[in-house]
C-alpha cells in the first residue's frame, strides 16, 4: 500500500499579520500547539526535498512522516516560526520569493504582502539547517506567462537564492499553487528536481514529483481541526477547497487559451 504523507503549507506566522496575509497566517501560539501535537503523536519531520527524494527512489520513510513548508519568505519566519521549530527539533522548507526580499535592491520585483526576510536572514536560516526553496522571482501566475518570461522567473529566482546561500536550490513551490504541464516542464528544464503545488490532498509516491500536493493551514485551523487533519479527516475538511481548485483550473485554462488567440503568449 502506498503511504500518504501530509505536506503542510504555511505562510505568515505572527500575532498581527498584514490584512493581505491574515487569512493564510497562523499565530505563533497556534504553531507551537501544532508542533506539540506532532511530537506527542510520534510524527517525524522531513524536508520537502528529502520526502521527494524518498518518493523518487523508493527509500523507506520514517515513522509517521510530515513536511512543514512556509511560502513567500516573510520576516516573521525568522522571528517567530524558526524559534518554535528549533525548540521542537523540527525541520522545515521555506519557499522564498527572491524579488520580495527586504533588501532585494535592483532585483526588487512584485508586490510583497508584508515584511519580508533579508538576504542575511535567508543565509542564516540556510546555515541553521532550514531548507531554502524557490517561489519564483516576482510571484506571478506562472501558467499565464509566455515561455520566455516563465523561464526567466524560474531561472532568476533560483540563481539569486543560490548566490545568497552558496548551495544548490532544487525545490520550487508554484505561486498560488498554479501549474500546467508546460510550467512543470519548464521547472524541470530550469534545474529544479521537485516542486510543490497545493491541491489539499496528501502526497504519495504515485504523485508527479513536480506536483506534490500540500494541505493548507490557515488562521481558522484551530487545534481540533488540525488534529483531525493529521489523523485522517483531511479529505472531508478540504473537500470545498478541492472543488474550488477544480473549478478555478477550468477558468485558468480558458483564460490562457484566450491569450494565445490574441497573441499575448
Amino acid at each position: 500500500m502506498t503511504e500518504s504523507v501530509p505536506i503542510l503549507m504555511y505562510h505568515a506566522v505572527g500575532e498581527n499579520p498584514s490584512a493581505a496575509t491574515r487569512r493564510l497566517s497562523v499565530a505563533p501560539r497556534a504553531l507551537d500547539e501544532q508542533l506539540a501535537f506532532l511530537v506527542r503523536h510520534g510524527f517525524t519531520g522531513m524536508s520537502f526535498s528529502d520526502l521527494a527524494g524518498a518518493f523518487e527512489t523508493g527509500d523507506t520513510l520514517p515513522e509517521r512522516p510530515v513536511v512543514l513548508t512556509f511560502d513567500d519568505g516573510y520576516a516573521d519566519f525568522a522571528e517567530c516560526a524558526w524559534p518554535i521549530l528549533r525548540s521542537y527539533g523540527f525541520p522545515a522548507t521555506v519557499f522564498v520569493t527572491s524579488g520580495w526580499i527586504a533588501d532585494a535592491g535592483s532585483h526588487a520585483a512584485g508586490a510583497p504582502l508584508d515584511r519580508m526576510l533579508t538576504w542575511a536572514q535567508v543565509r542564516e536560516l540556510a546555515a541553521a539547517g532550514i531548507e531554502i526553496g524557490a517561489h519564483s522571482h516576482s510571484h506571478p501566475e506562472l501558467d499565464q506567462l509566455a515561455d520566455a518570461p516563465l523561464r526567466e522567473e524560474l531561472r532568476l529566482g533560483r540563481t539569486l537564492l543560490e548566490d545568497c546561500i552558496g548551495a544548490p536550490v532544487r525545490t520550487l513551490a508554484y505561486p498560488f499553487g498554479y501549474s500546467t504541464p508546460r510550467v512543470r516542464h519548464a521547472a524541470r528544464a530550469a534545474g529544479y528536481r521537485c516542486a510543490a503545488a497545493v491541491r489539499n490532498i496528501r502526497a504519495s509516491s504515485s504523485d508527479d514529483i513536480f506536483m506534490l500536493p500540500r494541505l493548507t493551514i490557515r488562521r481558522s485551523t484551530d487545534s481540533s481541526t488540525f488534529a483531525s487533519i493529521m489523523t485522517g479527516g483531511d479529505k472531508q475538511i478540504f473537500r470545498r477547497d478541492r472543488l474550488l481548485t477544480a473549478s478555478w483550473a477550468a477558468v485558468r485554462r480558458s483564460r490562457r487559451a484566450g491569450k494565445r488567440v490574441l497573441g499575448h503568449v
